[in-house]
């Protein structure tokens, strides 16, 4: 397949392109590196240090004898995604590329108005060269479940059906988000139904949970093929916090009581989930909706299995529970359903004490490069801050 992958410079999208590359697919990527200026203006950087993207380009084919593709660009600019879409002519779209932190888009007016912009216009734009270039082209779009927020119903995938007064209807889920990054999947989510409904186009939303991990096969080939890993309190993801966290003897940093419950899954079981999406098309003018996890948790949950897999290498792992900075429900009802990318053949890698004990090796092999100043939360989600 021609796979394009959009915002291939990051956590996800690199490891994703070195995936379709090693299977033998024609991939090319974009990114504008705009999480590398984030990351710049937040005074945060990965666990690792990570190459450019032309570096990592190069090293992939000196390892592997394959070529990806890349263009520089920024989504925001529709003559670029125009002229874009009409040189690729991709058969399928892989969508990262938009700013994904809750907390950045929380930070200022600033921050926030940023995020929907880039977000929801980059997609937007997305959409019309789609029509005009590749009406036939299918779009894999990462979203989130942080669209549903907490409801006190079961999370169904995508769409739920109601009876009201006598009549039934199935309609989409009901969308609580809790950020202006949040909402702003929400945006594209709608975005991208009404382009299907209505120019027929056909589309997968990939509702993820929170993605933790470190390593994939193709990762592990080369020092200069590794993915970005984040710890910090900003683009950090909560695992992924505690272990480095756990490794430099740190107080694991829990939010409140720690009762939040998300769905989780390993970054190998990520390009598994929009392989499949992929090689399994939604039909001209259907937009599914897929909830990417494999495993619910609450962060008091991972917290004390990182205090175990510490305990088994040796160390003194301890809890703090700060002030919740967001807002958000700590005691909820929360059971989301995900069986259709297990129906399509998603094998996961479950979260074992193998698994964090790995993880937690791998991590503490780079313990001289963590910033200790990066884990505590500066961000509250109530107070305003100058833009």
């Amino acid at each position: 397949m021609r796979i394009l992958i959009l915002g291939g410079d990051g956590y996800l999208g690199w490891p994703t392109a070195m995936h379709f590359s090693a299977v033998g697919d024609e991939v090319t990527l974009i990114d504008n590196f705009a999480k590398r200026q984030w990351e710049l203006e937040e005074g945060i950087e990965p666990l690792l240090p990570i190459p450019t993207l032309h570096r990592r380009v190069r090293k992939w084919k000196d390892v592997t004898g394959k070529t990806i593709k890349v263009h520089v660009g920024d989504l925001c600019n529709h003559r670029f995604v125009y002229k874009l879409l009409d040189e690729v002519r991709p058969e399928a779209i892989v969508h990262y590329a938009e700013q994904p932190s809750a907390p950045y888009s929380m930070q200022t007016r600033t921050t926030a108005v940023y995020t929907q912009t880039n977000n929801v216009v980059g997609t937007l734009n997305l959409l019309f060269a789609m029509r005009r270039y590749c009406p036939n082209t299918h779009l894999i779009k990462l979203g989130t479940m942080g669209e549903y927020g907490t409801p006190n119903i079961d999370i169904e995938e995508g769409y739920i059906t109601v009876t009201h007064n006598g009549r039934t209807d199935t309609l989409p889920f009901p969308k609580q988000p809790g950020s202006f990054y949040h909402l702003s999947k929400v945006h594209d989510s709608h975005n991208i139904t009404f382009a299907c409904r209505i120019w027929k186009l056909a589309a997968t939303d990939l509702n993820q949970g929170v993605v933790y991990g470190i390593t994939t096969k193709e990762t592990d080939l080369d020092q200069d093929l590794r993915t970005s890993f984040h710890y910090d309190h900003v683009f950090g993801t909560v695992l992924n916090r505690f272990l480095v966290q756990a490794v430099v003897g740190v107080p694991l940093t829990v939010y409140g009581t720690g009762g939040q419950t998300r769905g989780f899954l390993d970054i190998r079981d990520t390009i598994q989930c929009v392989e499949l999406a992929a090689r399994n098309p939604a039909k001209p003018g259907e937009f599914r909706v897929f909830n990417q996890f494999t495993e619910q948790f609450s962060v008091m949950d991972l917290a004390k299995k990182t205090v175990e897999a510490g305990r088994r290498a040796g160390l003194n792992v301890t809890i703090d529970h700060l002030p919740n900075p967001r807002i958000e429900m700590e005691s909820h009802y929360y059971n989301a359903k995900h069986s259709k990318l297990a129906d399509l053949g998603l094998k996961p890698h479950l979260l074992t004490n193998e698994m964090l004990d790995h993880m937690l090796s791998t991590v503490r092999t780079h313990a001289g490069r963590v910033n200790q100043d990066s884990f505590r939360p500066t961000i509250p989600w109530a107070e305003e801050r100058p833009s």
